[in-house]
């Protein structure tokens, strides 16, 4: 089952599984990444130029890390 872009979610890897990456306040390129920046913005920082930040969460409990999908299928409204 393919995530939804920006669905944020815990697993318990000590590693990014493909598609995601950790929620860790990581800078993105808007040019690279702009579906996922439509959908954040500059809520979790960045300069809403040419970069913005993924969310920064703490770990949930010891080796379980939450992490965003950074690929799936964009939310639509219908």
């Amino acid at each position: 089952m393919e995530p939804f872009l920006g669905q944020i979610q815990p697993f318990p890897f000590t590693f990014s599984p493909v598609g995601w990456h950790l929620c860790d306040g990581t800078l993105f390129a808007i040019s690279q990444n702009t579906a996922l920046f439509s959908l954040l913005g500059t809520q979790f920082g960045g300069d809403g130029r040419t970069n913005f930040a993924l969310p920064k969460i703490p770990d949930l409990a010891p080796g379980v890390k939450y992490f965003i999908a950074v690929q799936g299928i964009f939310p639509s409204r219908n």
